[in-house]
């Protein structure tokens, strides 16, 4: 996989972050990932790709707080 874009969200306004993050998702193509960063543990980020995109997405922490979180999100390769 080559070096994953890094999404930050730390700055942009709490409303704003999880309409961006899927934005991003939905633009990436199969066997892409992109890296979030956020200040606080994005669990309900989580849930919310569990019940949106169940099976077709990848999460994996990267670096788990307590300032700073950073996840690689991806779209699995085509099957």
């Amino acid at each position: 996989m080559s070096e994953s874009e890094i999404l930050d969200v730390r700055t942009m306004v709490p409303a704003q972050r999880h309409v961006t993050i899927f934005e991003k998702y939905g633009a990436l193509e199969p066997g892409q990932s992109y890296i979030l960063v956020n200040d606080h543990d994005p669990k309900p980020l989580y849930y919310q790709f569990e019940a949106e995109h169940a099976g077709r997405y990848s999460w994996q922490y990267l670096e788990e707080g307590p300032e700073v979180w950073r996840v690689e999100i991806g779209r699995p390769a085509a099957e």
